[in-house]
């Protein structure tokens, strides 16, 4: 009975390891740092509403790069749509500046 409940626990194990990062939403981890993105190509806006796939291409400027070139198909509202020429705030991280979001939209003051 020893053995079963071994390679039962080292299946488990194996099954949470694959599919633990389908669960985990992606973005930069830890340690982030601010910058800002030069919008230099966007897909077209849709004629929709809500949420659209958007594919964004930009140069990132912060304290630990400088004119990093980035690409990134992410989900944006239409209302906000990037438009070419624009700069906009951006968090990365500062091992891997391809990981980038947009930065969090401030909350208004008190």
């Amino acid at each position: 009975m020893g053995w079963e409940l071994g390679v039962l626990l080292i299946l488990v194990a194996v099954l949470v390891v694959f599919l633990a990062p389908r669960f985990i939403p992606p973005g930069p981890r830890g340690a982030l740092a601010s910058g800002t993105l030069l919008v230099t190509g966007v897909s077209p806006r849709p004629d929709a509403t809500g949420e659209q796939f958007v594919t964004i291409s930009g140069v990132l400027n912060g304290p630990t790069v400088n004119e990093h070139s980035v690409y990134r198909r992410m989900a944006v509202d239409v209302s906000q749509w990037p438009a070419t020429g624009q700069v906009l705030p951006v968090v990365y991280s500062p091992k891997n500046p391809d990981n980038w979001n947009f930065a969090p939209a401030e909350p208004p003051p008190d």
